[in-house]
C-alpha cells in the first residue's frame, strides 16, 4: 500500500480508468448499488467518487442501531467506527458496532477523536483501553481537527506543539496494535499543521464534500477519501458519511492484508 501511495501522481490515470471499469461492468460493488451522491453537492474538475471502486462508511452513536447485515448487501465495503474522545469518552455505540460490523464480515477500524487539552499519552492509553487488539480490523485512526468552539477546551494550537503530541500518538497507536496508524485530517487543520507533507509517510484520510481532494489537498497523496456527509445507507436511519478508497479491489485487499 506504502508503494500504491508514492506512486499516487503516476498510477492516478490507470486506477481512474481501472476503477471506472469496474463499476461498469459491476465487478466491484462499491457506489453502484447505494444511493449516488447527489450531483449538485459537488464541483469536481477531477475524479469523481463513482470513479472508485471500493466504498464505505464511517459510524457514531448519531448513527443510532445499525443494521450491518443491510449495510454490507448495499455495497458497503469497509466502516470506520468511533471508538474514544479524549482521555475519557467513549461513544456509547463503539462496542456494537465493532461487533456488529465484524459478524457481518465488514472489514472495521477504530478512530480516536484527539482532545488537544489532554496529555497524549492519556489519549492513546483511553484509547488502548477501550478498543481490543484485533488483527484483522483495519488500522487505527488518529482524528485530528481544530475544536474552536470547544466549551471546555480553549488551547490555541501551535503547529510545532502539535505535529510533536501526534508523533508521540501515532507511535504509541503502532507499537500497541502492530499496524501504521491512519490519520483522518480536515482541509483547516491540514493547512495550519501538515501542510504540504508532514507525515508523508502514513496513510492520510481527507475530508472534502465539495472538490475533489487535490483541490483542498494539492500534491497530498491519500488513501480514503470522506466525500459526503449526508449520505444515505440501507440500514441507517438518517444520513451517514461516506468514503472511498484509493486503489482497485487488488490494492484493497493488499491493504486489508497490510502490504
Amino acid at each position: 500500500m506504502h508503494a500504491l501511495r508514492h506512486l499516487w501522481p503516476l498510477a492516478r490515470p490507470f486506477i481512474i480508468a481501472a476503477t471506472s471499469a469496474l463499476a461498469l461492468t459491476g465487478c466491484g460493488t462499491g457506489i453502484s448499488n447505494l444511493e449516488r451522491p447527489r450531483s449538485d453537492n459537488f464541483h469536481f474538475s477531477g475524479p469523481h467518487p463513482e470513479d472508485f471502486a471500493i466504498h464505505g462508511i464511517d459510524v457514531s452513536k448519531y448513527q443510532g442501531n445499525i443494521d450491518w447485515n443491510a449495510a454490507k448487501a448495499s455495497g458497503v465495503q469497509f466502516a470506520w467506527i468511533k471508538a474514544t474522545e479524549g482521555g475519557d469518552h467513549m461513544d456509547e455505540k463503539f462496542q456494537q458496532n465493532w461487533f456488529g460490523a465484524k459478524a457481518a464480515g465488514i472489514p472495521r477500524g477504530a478512530y480516536h477523536f484527539v482532545f488537544w487539552c489532554r496529555p497524549p499519552h492519556e489519549e492513546i492509553n483511553w484509547f488502548k483501553q477501550n478498543v481490543p487488539v484485533d488483527p484483522d480490523a483495519l488500522p487505527p485512526v488518529l482524528d485530528v481537527e481544530a475544536t474552536p468552539t470547544s466549551k471546555s477546551c480553549k488551547r490555541k494550537l501551535i503547529r510545532e506543539e502539535v505535529l510533536r503530541d501526534m508523533r508521540e500518538m501515532l507511535a504509541d497507536m503502532e507499537r500497541h496494535y502492530g499496524k501504521k496508524p491512519v490519520i483522518y485530517v480536515t482541509v483547516d487543520f491540514y493547512a495550519s499543521i501538515m501542510h504540504p507533507n508532514e507525515f508523508s509517510d502514513y496513510p492520510v484520510w481527507v475530508r472534502s464534500t465539495k472538490h475533489p481532494p487535490h483541490v483542498p489537498y494539492p500534491q497530498r497523496q491519500w488513501t480514503f477519501w470522506q466525500y459526503q456527509s449526508d449520505g444515505k445507507v440501507p440500514g441507517i436511519r438518517g444520513k451517514v458519511d461516506r468514503n472511498a478508497f484509493y486503489g482497485d479491489a487488488n490494492q484493497w485487499r493488499a491493504f486489508l492484508a497490510g502490504k
